[in-house]
């Protein structure tokens, strides 16, 4: 099972660029990801560019094989993991998929109205933000929203 997210970055004509992230998607997850280490414009723009991701991780990476091939606890299996394993997993870049960029969205409302995930992420004025699609009322600050959740 996933907890599904959308990674965002609202532009100066308002509008959003985001991109889909299958695991982890929570406020201790992604959201401790990005507040962490995505506080740059320019390399939450690189993430966002790279479209649809799997796993979001510290760094972003080079391309590299999406699943590690090797049996499970293998000198190889773990040669592989301490290679990549830092690396955000990408769709495109990695697997090869087509027609999973980054979508455009005209306003804040319209990226809040995509479905299918449980959390959305909105990089906006140097600091990240978060709605959660069951209470989606309004945006709050990340670094907030990550010790309500810790404190639950």
């Amino acid at each position: 099972m996933s907890t599904r997210s959308r990674i965002g970055i609202l532009n100066d004509d308002g509008s959003v660029y985001s991109i889909y992230c299958h695991y982890d998607g929570y406020t201790c997850g992604v959201g401790k990801c990005l507040a962490a280490h995505y506080t740059d414009p320019e390399k939450v723009r690189e993430l966002i560019e790279l479209g649809d991701i799997s796993s979001l991780a510290p760094e972003i990476g080079v391309k590299h094989p999406f699943d590690n091939p090797h049996p499970y606890n293998t000198d190889l299996y773990n040669e592989f993991r301490q290679k990549y394993e830092g690396m955000v997993s990408a769709y495109g870049r990695d697997r090869g998929e087509t027609g999973i960029y980054a979508i455009h969205s005209p306003s804040v409302q319209d990226f809040r109205g995509i479905g299918g995930v449980q959390y959305y992420y909105l990089f906006c004025d140097g600091e990240w933000l978060v709605c959660a699609s069951y209470r989606c009322d309004k945006f709050q600050n990340l670094e907030d929203a990550i010790h309500q959740d810790a404190r639950v």
